[in-house]
């Protein structure tokens, strides 16, 4: 079982995972050691759980355990891995599936066919329907993850394909739901993108190697030149006879999840098209036209909120300040061992500045609310500080429904703002004001995005029909008597 108790007061929506992958052709003298950076790279998209899986020579062995990068991969651990010429990794936080070294990614998968290691983002909304389908033909599962249904599902069609790509396209037409894919075989890597493209992936190159990411900023990290975005729908293979497309499942209506843009991505990531940087500007600049507050200071909340609080200030003119200072050793999750030590989750993550903070009318700028719980404690200490008014301003619309394609938004009422006003949210988290981003603001968040959004947590109305209500406690039941 993981030792990390997940602390109630947490109030961000946690996205699932990160993929890399590396195909060698020369220029990498360690196909392991690039995917230990590029992990790193793409710790914030997952801090559950990573591992490693290396093709050396054919044979595909890997590493895969609870905990962050640098705790995973100590230098005899990554020693262990080996070099080879083909390698894929990943970063896991769990959405389906619990938090357990048996839900480690990547998978590596013996079939009849050879062996093949499976990193994925995503979600499937079907993978219930599919575990059974799979159990009743006497699979046997030894994990709760849907990505395992996904490797099943591939495996199956793979007697009866030519190759692995081959394979990958004709699960494609069983599988429902968000996933972004890299697997490794004996000889290829493949990079697989769903046909809506609700997580993203991409491409690049040190010179003739091929590398996937998850973001571009992975890319940057170990000196890969950004080639593309992974189209939705598309299968990419890697291999000696170089890099094919299949885009046989490409063309359809897409739903890039938007809240990529408002949270989840690194703001040095460019996501099909547009810079996360910049649509976080916009937002901050959506918000000063829609709420023209008067005040001294505006503020943001580390990490994603300070984007969103500097395009605040540009557009209205009111002085942008540094109001907190972030613990720099502290992610997004960490170990809280006791109930006393949860209730200062907060106090250890932020500290207010009272600097640019004493006396002032502040505005503070974050990205979202889910229970209102940290936003409370923020406020609080904001006040403490010597803070004359808090007004609070949100970069994306009230969570009102689950999200069922990477996020851990299960159910409406565990968010506060099904449950309650826009003024009695206010009221609960104790700002003088409150104000959301506008749907229409949110649709134009990224102007050079290539793609459509998914906003189903804000509207209830989702490109893929939503699992039923059950089905992903079924699921998980299951995995839990594997």
């Amino acid at each position: 079982m993981d030792n990390r108790t997940k602390s109630p007061q947490h109030d961000k929506p946690r996205e699932e995972c990160g993929v890399f992958g590396v195909y060698n052709n020369g220029e990498v003298e360690d196909a392991a050691g690039l995917c230990y950076y590029g992990l790193y790279a793409l710790q914030h998209r997952g801090q559950e759980s990573c591992g490693i899986a290396v093709n050396d020579g054919g044979a595909i062995t890997g590493v895969r355990d609870l905990g962050l990068v640098n705790e995973v991969f100590t230098t005899e651990k990554l020693a262990g891995v080996g070099s080879g010429s083909i390698a894929t990794a990943h970063v896991r936080y769990a959405t389906t599936g619990k938090a357990r070294r048996s839900n480690a990614q990547p998978l590596i998968i013996n079939h009849i066919q050879g062996t093949m290691a499976l990193a994925h983002n995503g979600n499937l909304t079907n993978a219930a329907a599919l575990r059974r389908q799979h159990e009743l033909r006497g699979a046997i599962f030894q994990s709760s993850s849907d990505t395992e249904v996904i490797a099943y599902t591939i495996t199956q069609q793979r007697l009866e394909t030519e190759n692995i790509e081959d394979a990958v396209a004709a699960a494609m037409t069983r599988l429902q739901g968000a996933y972004s894919l890299v697997l490794m075989t004996q000889r290829k890597l493949v990079a697989v993108r769903d046909p809506h493209g609700f997580r993203p992936l991409c491409m690049g190159k040190i010179g003739e190697s091929v590398v996937f990411a998850s973001e571009s900023c992975a890319l940057n990290a170990v000196g890969a030149t950004f080639v593309r975005d992974i189209e939705p729908g598309e299968i990419v293979t890697v291999s000696p006879a170089g890099v094919q497309s299949n885009r046989q499942h490409c063309g359809g209506p897409t739903s890039l999840c938007v809240f990529e843009y408002v949270y989840f991505a690194r703001p040095d990531s460019v996501i099909d098209g547009a810079s996360v940087h910049r649509a976080r500007l916009r937002a901050g600049a959506a918000l000063a036209r829609e709420y023209p507050i008067e005040a001294d200071v505006v503020i943001g909340v580390p990490d994603s909120g300070l984007d969103a609080a500097l395009g605040y200030a540009q557009e209205s003119g009111v002085p942008y300040g540094i109001g907190f200072l972030k613990n720099k050793y502290i992610g997004r999750t960490f170990i809280s061992p006791t109930q006393a030590q949860r209730e200062n989750d907060v106090r250890i993550k932020l500290n207010p500045l009272a600097a640019t903070v004493q006396g002032k009318r502040v505005i503070m700028v974050d990205d979202s609310i889910v229970r209102g719980t940290t936003s409370l404690k923020i406020i609080k200490l904001l006040r403490e500080a010597g803070a004359k008014e808090v007004h609070m301003l949100l970069s994306c619309p009230p969570f009102l429904y689950p999200c069922y394609f990477g996020t851990d938004i299960d159910s409406s009422e565990k968010l506060i703002a099904y449950n309650h006003t826009i003024e009695e949210i206010r009221a609960i988290i104790g700002a003088d004001s409150l104000g959301y981003l506008s749907i229409e603001s949110l649709k134009d968040l990224a102007p050079g995005c290539q793609l459509g959004f998914c906003d189903g947590c804000f509207t209830g109305k989702y490109p893929v029909p939503p699992p039923a209500a059950t089905e992903k406690a079924s699921f998980e039941q299951q995995g839990s008597e594997a």
